[in-house]
């Protein structure tokens, strides 16, 4: 092995395939017990109380789909590792069962390896500047999820940082974990950065995700992939023990297969967190989102159309119109057009706050993190062109550099950059065309169907007007709730749509979503198509 080489080597954890304590995974499920691929947690839970699939069988079942399907057959570079402890954990919740049993019993969930978990396993952004130990202890979210029974499968690949490492990065590609490639056809990207949690729950090798988001780190993957998306409310859910790009924008978020899903895994990890000051009034808002899932979600519902965000790629628009024509036959009042203000004016002020933001939130977050040898952003910087052939090999790291040369957070030019910010987004835009039309929420195309990936001159999005930064942009800037629901296909690929609106309305965001996906019916398993109208590729089950 060449030299330089042998920090990947060093620092990149097997895949834990077997579990703990050389627990034997089957192949496949056992004669006679239920495939649970693409079960949802309600049927999960039924098999779990009439002891067809216990926990433990349950975590070994998917332990085997992940070794066929994302380290063999269409090799999706999805998981990063296995938590060696989920056997254990799950042998123990089907021994205590019904015993005070949480929301989310023996339910697996992957996390995007940007959050902590103070076990055996690494956080470490996909960078393996972070690989040398784990975190000291869960994030206030995991926290949660262990507190409602919920299992940490693993963790799931990301684009590296975020996506907030360079201008022209290959979403999906981290050096720990490599490039995740997209369950419907193999050489599409699953967009970016949560791209592996996405990727992951799409293939059937989990029920739940956890994701993150800027701005379109939950919506663009979960819309590529065909999956449902939550980005709450800044401030709904705890950003403690999360490697973060901007305390201002920054929120994790769940990821399932169904509205249902992702609301039943939202509740569980909503709520204040003392060491988080931003979740202040979180226990005020935070509920059991399940109570939404109305089947007549969009009967009476305002809902306007921004079209500034469509016309840009047609297989997005072909599917904006059946959603829009769905939404009429189910009741709603679809205002179209809607003008949403200052749309082309967010991206300058946004780039502004996220590189003042990065340098001094990943600093603080380094703080935090002991047996590392990196402690600053320029420590990062060093590591990476250090090891640029390992970490950097199709891109670099110009907005490392670029917030590195940001100043302290009370320069003027930062606190201008974010009341603007934070005006234009919030008050003056969505607060705004809500009040304008009476609006329950606003509509718009998630993305386009999943680009090439292209590790050489990076990703190529399609998404409306390019002086508009996309339909996540607006929500992401003013930390106001969205949520991306499939709405159908093109040339095998998924396509999504968005619903957006004011802060705290995730109530009315799920009622609607649900109510769309209910009568779209949109939804269909990935067969993991070589390229696009290509051959399936065998999955080794």
């Amino acid at each position: 092995m060449k030299p330089r080489y042998a920090l990947a080597a060093a620092l990149m954890p097997a895949l834990a395939l077997a579990g703990s304590g050389g627990v034997q995974v089957a192949a496949a499920p056992a004669a006679g017990r239920p495939d649970p691929a693409y079960a949802d947690l309600a049927q999960l839970r039924s098999w779990q109380q009439d002891d067809r699939l216990g926990a433990a069988q349950l975590i070994a079942a998917l332990e085997a789909r992940i070794a066929a399907i994302d380290r063999g057959g269409p090799a999706l570079h999805a998981v990063l590792e296995l938590n060696p402890d989920a056997p254990k954990i799950a042998a123990s919740l089907d021994a205590s069962r019904g015993e005070n049993a949480g929301p989310l019993h023996g339910m697996p969930v992957l996390l995007k390896d940007n959050i902590d978990t103070g076990d055996r396993q690494l956080t470490t952004a996909g960078s393996l500047a972070l690989a040398s130990a784990p975190a000291g202890e869960d994030a206030a979210l995991v926290a949660r999820l262990r507190k409602a029974g919920a299992i940490v499968l693993g963790k799931a690949n990301l684009s590296e940082w975020a996506n907030y490492r360079s201008t022209h990065a290959s979403s999906g590609w981290s050096a720990r974990g490599g490039q995740t490639r997209n369950p419907y056809v193999l050489d599409r990207n699953p967009c970016g950065s949560s791209a592996g949690s996405a990727a992951a729950v799409a293939a059937g090798l989990a029920p739940l995700a956890i994701g993150s988001e800027t701005d379109g780190s939950i919506i663009c993957p979960a819309s590529m992939t065909g999956i449902v998306g939550i980005k709450p409310t800044l401030g709904l859910v705890s950003r403690r023990g999360i490697v973060p790009i901007s305390h201002n924008q920054d929120t994790a978020g769940p990821m399932a297969r169904s509205v249902a899903d992702a609301a039943a895994l939202l509740g569980a990890i909503a709520g204040s967190d003392p060491r988080d000051p931003a979740t202040a009034e979180a226990d005020r808002h935070a509920t059991d989102y399940t109570r939404f899932l109305d089947p007549n979600g969009l009967k009476g519902k305002r809902i306007g159309v921004v079209r500034e965000m469509a016309g840009a790629e047609p297989n997005a628009d072909r599917a904006l119109e059946r959603a829009i024509a769905l939404m009429k036959a189910q009741g709603a009042i679809v205002i179209d057009p809607v003008k949403l203000p200052h749309l082309k004016e967010l991206g300058p002020v946004e780039n502004t706050v996220l590189l003042y933001d990065f340098k001094h939130d990943i600093n603080a977050y380094l703080a935090t993190r002991k047996g590392l040898g990196v402690k600053t952003l320029a420590d990062l910087i060093a590591f990476d062109t250090a090891h640029a052939d390992v970490e950097m090999p199709w891109f670099g790291q110009e907005l490392f550099e670029q917030s590195q040369a940001k100043g302290p957070l009370t320069e003027k030019a930062y606190t201008e950059a974010l009341t603007k910010a934070k005006r234009l987004s919030g008050p003056e835009g969505i607060d705004a065309a809500l009040a304008k039309g009476r609006l329950d929420a606003l509509l718009a195309p998630s993305w386009g169907p999943a680009f090439v990936t292209d590790p050489v001159l990076g990703d190529h999005v399609v998404s409306g007007d390019p002086t508009i930064g996309g339909a996540s942009q607006p929500a992401a800037v003013a930390g106001y709730p969205s949520i991306t629901v499939p709405a159908g296909f093109a040339h095998d690929l998924p396509v999504g749509i968005v619903f957006f609106g004011a802060k705290w309305s995730e109530p009315t965001l799920i009622s609607i979503a649900y109510g769309f996906e209910q009568h779209a019916k949109a939804w269909q398993p990935p067969r993991f198509l070589d390229t696009v109208g290509g051959k399936p590729v065998a999955t080794g089950r």
